[in-house]
């Protein structure tokens, strides 16, 4: 009996032992798959963002459109405003030249007058102190008529009064006057030439203006027409379609 028992214990032995080492190996094998698993196959706690839908990025586009529209027509307004102000300053300035060349015209006439009577011999009189204060009193009450006129600036009239830039208070009056006459025509003169870059100026000026306002107009113009929506053309429908056309049939007349 005993060596029954013992012959059982030494056969099934080794079998059991053979039996729980292979488990073993399987279940290590098993954790350390488990332990080795990539940390990306983790389910993840928050799901990823989804993107825009494609209504709300045509939403959105809308919004840009509409933003975009908006602040075209501002930009186009206001270069509206700027070329009305131009062109009325380009105005101004045309009136202005007209003028200053009407000035000229009118000082280039007096002193062709005067040019003409200065080429007669200038009369002889005493050359005494009374003549010689004579002259002086009639230069600078002609050029304080000429002052008061506009035809000399003040600093001119200083230069009269204290005989500097050629004015002699001993000069015969016809001299002064032609001498008057052709100092006033260069002040004109000069007036028109600078009357005459200012209106340049504001031409350009103007016509810019009027050019940038066009162009953001025919923007603004685009803009809004983006805006509205396209027209679908209505379809008929499918009774209309199915539908016969309408034939007219030739009948006699009938004869009483």
């Amino acid at each position: 009996m005993e060596t029954v028992v013992f012959y059982q214990f030494v056969t099934e032995v080794p079998q059991a032992a053979a039996i729980w080492s292979t488990l073993f190996l399987l279940t290590l094998g098993l954790l350390t798959v488990l332990a080795a698993r990539p940390e990306r196959e983790r389910p993840a706690d928050d799901p990823p963002p989804a993107g825009p839908t494609v209504r709300e990025m045509a939403a959105a586009e809308a919004v840009d459109v509409r933003r975009y529209a908006e602040e075209v027509a501002v930009a186009a307004a206001g270069a509206a405003t700027t070329a009305r102000r131009r062109r009325a300053a380009w105005q101004t300035a045309q009136e202005q030249l007209e003028r200053a060349w009407t000035g000229y015209d009118e000082a280039d006439t007096a002193a062709r007058r005067f040019a003409g009577a200065g080429v007669l011999p200038t009369p002889q009189t005493p050359h005494t102190p009374a003549e010689y204060a004579a002259r002086e009193r009639f230069l600078h009450r002609a050029a304080m008529a000429a002052y008061w006129r506009g035809d000399l600036t003040m600093a001119q009239l200083s230069d009269v009064f204290g005989h500097r830039r050629g004015w002699d208070p001993r000069r015969h009056p016809v001299e002064q006057e032609v001498l008057i006459s052709r100092v006033v025509r260069d002040a004109r003169l000069a007036d028109y030439q600078v009357a005459a870059g200012r209106e340049r100026a504001a031409w350009r000026d103007a016509e810019l203006a009027a050019e940038s306002a066009r162009t953001l107009a025919e923007e603004a113009y685009a803009a809004a027409a983006r805006l509205r929506p396209t027209p679908v053309p209505a379809r008929r429908s499918v009774a209309d379609a199915m539908r016969p056309a309408v034939v007219a049939r030739w009948r006699p007349a009938r004869v009483s």
